[in-house]
């Protein structure tokens, strides 16, 4: 048999899965590691404790399908995106990883809006401007850390630290590249407009390859360590978001992924690059063939744990008695409530937001509290406030791609049936939940197998995804949730204006 290795790096965690070339699932390893968050806004990781996740994990799969090494044909990366490492002259790095989730240059974010360069660099870029991507972080760093600014070698990303590690060479594919805000997405190069706005040059990037491109030579104690060949081939692969619609077989014209881990996103396949003419959508390489319009948010599952920890502590203390799960207890008591939660409205944005409002100092708030409402209505109205952020992002893309054929819906939250509902309800569609497992290693693999010639088509995928439930749209519901959304959306941009003066209030107390 010859076999696949699917990785990803993700925000908490790296996965690695070992696949047959007919996307089986042979053997699985997880290996999390620390979010460094020492100030206010900083989200940092340390690249060696990841390193180590990737070596630990595909170890781990190799050891307990006790497959010969002869056996794996590849080895495939899928990545968290905006990512950035600064290395010195020593091929050391200057810095921790700073993630997505670091807010530390929404200055320097709004600053780009400001005098118009931020929409001519995104016009010609697809990504937002907003703190997570490179461009932001490069500038804040050139302003506010300007000795590690010029130390720099290379401005690289995890999953290139990781290749830098194996291989010795510091290539980037056009996938991760296009989530940094400073890659052409229409010319497939670095934009020079932004490299000139950051006061770098194209020899401090990485080389740009081609997501389906390898590499071989790995290094020889790390080919020993893992029970590899030297000359197995490594696919660059590409990010975690456009690899989890391949993953869940949503990379036909119309089909859309929605995805609530963490946080959560909306994306569709298009054929070619395109930009929204306001900015609020990313769109992002897969291959140079297939590109991912869409849009990320920061709050998903995430508020969902603030309201068990904060609202439902005696349900936590029953939960663990009962040994069985909170979500599964809250789910339950959700569930009582009605549609509209009886007028109670909530806007999810306890960590700033990304789309659709792309607003680094959002917040979060409840709207039409009365003494009628409970703390079932709280959490219900939270659910409901997640999945309409999410639908108003899904109202964005249909500007540019049409209206959805189909939603398959992913993530943590597709575990619940309620959830399911809440999403065909109020997107007023058929949602189909994918039989897939780890769907960003899968989509990995799935690269790999087409790049290494074992597939003609990405399409294939079709055959190694199943489809474990559908829903379909209840019509009271929809009709209640038709009546809310205006009012959500409205005060949504009632609110927006005074979302800085709070945050900075919040900033200046903060102990």
């Amino acid at each position: 048999m010859d076999y696949i290795i699917g990785v990803d790096i993700g925000t908490t965690s790296t996965k690695s899965v070992l696949y047959d070339t007919k996307g089986k699932v042979i053997a699985y390893a997880n290996s999390g590691y620390q979010l460094y968050q020492d100030i206010p806004d900083m989200a940092e990781e340390d690249p060696e404790e990841i390193f180590g996740a990737v070596l630990e994990t595909m170890g781990s799969v190799i050891r307990k399908s006790q497959v010969q090494a002869s056996e794996i044909k590849g080895v495939s990366f899928s990545s968290a995106m905006h990512s950035l490492i600064l290395m010195d002259q020593n091929d050391r790095p200057l810095t921790r990883a700073i993630t997505w989730a670091d807010n530390r240059a929404a200055k320097y974010s709004e600053e780009l809006k400001e005098n118009g360069l931020g929409q001519q660099i995104y016009q010609k870029t697809g990504t937002p401007i907003h703190p997570m991507a490179p461009l932001s972080k490069i500038l804040w760093l050139r302003h506010e850390k300007n000795n590690l600014f010029k130390q720099t070698k290379k401005f690289i990303d995890l999953k290139t630290y990781v290749f830098f590690k194996l291989f010795g060479v510091y290539k980037m594919e056009y996938s991760i590249a296009s989530a940094t805000g400073m890659f052409n997405i229409f010319k497939l190069d670095w934009d020079q407009q932004a490299l000139d706005v950051l006061q770098i040059d194209r020899n401090q990037l990485p080389q740009l390859v081609e997501p389906t491109d390898q590499i071989t030579g790995l290094r020889s104690e790390y080919a020993q360590l893992l029970g590899l060949e030297e000359k197995t081939p490594f696919i660059f692969g590409a990010s975690d978001g456009v690899l989890s619609n391949l993953g869940v077989n949503a990379i036909d014209p119309g089909v859309v992924a929605v995805t609530i881990g963490t946080s959560g996103a909306v994306r569709v396949v298009v054929d070619k690059p395109v930009v929204d003419p306001d900015g609020k959508l990313f769109c992002y390489a897969l291959t140079k063939d297939k590109w991912v319009v869409g849009g990320p948010v920061n709050n998903g599952g995430i508020v969902f744990r603030w309201v068990k920890d904060q609202l439902f502590a005696p349900e936590k203390i029953t939960a663990e008695q009962m040994q069985v799960s909170t979500y599964d207890i809250l789910t339950k008591i959700a569930q009582k409530i009605p549609a509209g939660s009886d007028g109670l409205l909530f806007h999810p944005y306890l960590g700033g937001e990304r789309a659709p409002i792309w607003n680094a100092y959002a917040r979060g708030s409840f709207f039409g509290l009365t003494r009628k409402h409970t703390r079932a209505h709280m959490l219900r109205a939270t659910l409901e406030g997640i999945v309409y952020n999410l639908y108003v992002v899904m109202l964005t893309i249909e500007k540019i791609t049409g209206k959805p054929k189909s939603i398959q819906a992913t993530g943590g939250f597709a575990r619940s049936a309620l959830w399911r509902q809440m999403l065909a309800d109020i997107f007023e569609q058929e949602v189909s939940i994918p039989e897939s497992f780890e769907s960003s290693c899968l989509g990995a693999a799935v690269l790999a197998m087409y790049s290494l010639g074992y597939i003609d088509d990405l399409s294939a995928v079709k055959n190694m995804v199943g489809v474990t439930d559908t829903h379909q749209p209840n019509y009271e519901n929809s009709k209640v949730y038709r009546e809310l959304l205006p009012i959500w959306i409205r005060i949504s941009k009632i609110l927006e204006p005074e979302y800085k003066a709070i945050a900075d209030f919040q900033k200046k107390h903060n102990n």
